[in-house]
């Protein structure tokens, strides 16, 4: 790969530091401008990434932007993808903070990158490099799905620092997105991506004991997202009948309930709810008492989550307890956008999924801290109203506008973590482009 051409005005030995909350003028961080460029003669600790090789590809990235890069392996899969030019920790959890703080003064550690805010090791490494100093960017799924990742400074979703008022988005001048290359399809890349790690984590524990993985370590893990990949098709099958019933066009009136994933941390710290199972009992019991009588409910099932997961056995005993019978369904694999056009309103804890229909102008209820939560995007009822006002709470356009612009500006970026785009100069496949001002909004 040929090394990127510089910027002049980078091209020296003075380190250049991404802007950070203080230096801007709306006090905000955001993706610099000139990233990846302004991470050269960073020190730049890379803990946990998602699965596959994208912290590698990334790593050779920042390198080649003039990057010094360290990485932290926690166990044989991490090892699998970053084999060289890192320091494994095998100790138990409690011997980390020490271990960090070693390594930060011994590498001069000034910036640390993360997949996943709320994992156990990654908290304690956003608390000591709070105490340090040090720069945070946290890596997630995007904020804005299927083109994005996001990358976002600090801390993701509740921990994010994006406002929550949505006179700051009226007010604020909205950097324009470029055009975003498309990414396609990335169930199967994922699915080898999370197989080979998973081999090689159990394969190499006898290295690594005193891990433990956010997910079960075990054979089983690995094959189910093979399992997964079956379930895909086998649903598709079953549900054509309530799919089409649903995207017809003279579907019966419904609100549509995305599931996220069952081990999502989000939800967790950020939500009132305990477990998926826990939000699908609250919202059909509230769906029985206050729902009007010709309205039907679906609940969607995540994509990310069909290895792991299946409510059918309990969609169909609520479906009896309750006597909803066909007003109670269940899906897997609709065409989203179509899903979410056709229905009345949208009922989420924090999902992603909210954001797409916010876009297709849907009244949306967020029950979770979601990012999106804001007076004039999502409605300001509690669930039992949701269900008779959802026309009462219209998405703001000219809110949704600037919020979409800031978010993507601040915290997105076009790639994606298990399938490369073909983006030249870059080994991770990111599109590091970041919008400009348009002269209407900055003038």
């Amino acid at each position: 790969m040929n090394s990127p051409v510089l910027p002049a005005r980078l091209v020296s030995d003075n380190r250049v530091k991404p802007l950070d909350r203080q230096d801007r003028p709306d006090g905000l961080p955001a993706i610099p401008d000139d990233a990846p460029y302004c991470f050269r003669g960073c020190n730049i600790l890379m803990l946990q990434g998602p699965v596959g090789p994208f912290f590698a590809r990334l790593a050779s990235d920042l390198q080649w932007a003039g990057a010094n890069i360290h990485k932290i392996n926690f166990n044989g899969g991490d090892w699998f993808y970053y084999p060289t030019g890192a320091t494994s920790f095998a100790d138990t959890i409690d011997e980390f903070p020490p271990f960090l703080n070693r390594i930060c003064d011994e590498k001069r550690i000034d910036t640390i990158m993360l997949f996943g805010d709320c994992r156990q090791m990654h908290r304690i490494a956003s608390e000591i490099a709070a105490k340090r100093d040090i720069d945070v960017y946290v890596f997630e799924e995007g904020y804005i799905r299927p083109d994005y990742i996001t990358m976002e400074c600090h801390g993701v979703n509740g921990r994010s620092t994006m406002p929550r008022a949505g006179i700051f988005y009226l007010n604020a001048p909205a950097p324009e997105p470029p055009v975003t290359n498309n990414v396609g399809q990335t169930i199967w890349h994922a699915t080898g991506w999370a197989f080979t790690y998973y081999f090689w984590a159990i394969v190499l524990w006898p290295f690594f004991p005193r891990y433990r993985h956010h997910r079960p370590l075990s054979w089983f893990e690995g094959l189910a997202w093979v399992r997964g990949a079956a379930r895909k098709y086998w649903y598709r099958w079953t549900n054509r009948r309530d799919v089409r019933r649903l995207t017809a066009d003279d579907h019966p009136p419904f609100f549509l309930v995305p599931l996220q994933v069952h081990n999502d941390a989000q939800i967790g710290v950020h939500s009132e709810f305990d477990t998926i199972e826990h939000f699908i009992q609250h919202t059909v019991h509230s769906f029985v008492e206050h729902a009007p009588r010709e309205t039907v409910l679906v609940f969607k099932h995540h994509p990310m989550d069909r290895p792991y997961t299946d409510y059918t056995r309990l969609i169909r005993r609520l479906q009896n307890e309750t006597g909803l019978g066909e007003r109670l369904v269940y899906v897997h694999d609709p065409h989203l956008p179509t899903l979410i056009n056709n229905a009345k309103g949208l009922v989420t804890i924090n999902s992603t999924t909210g954001m797409s229909a916010i876009h297709h102008g849907k009244p949306t209820l967020a029950l979770g801290d979601a990012i999106y939560r804001i007076d004039g995007l999502t409605a300001s009822v509690d669930l039992d109203e949701f269900w008779s006002k959802a026309e009462d709470f219209p998405v703001h356009p000219d809110l949704y506008r600037n919020f979409r612009r800031q978010l993507i500006y601040r915290t997105q970026l076009n790639g994606n973590f298990y399938r490369r785009i073909n983006i030249p100069g870059t080994l991770a496949g990111i599109d590091w482009t970041r919008g400009k001002i348009a002269e209407e909004d900055a003038g």
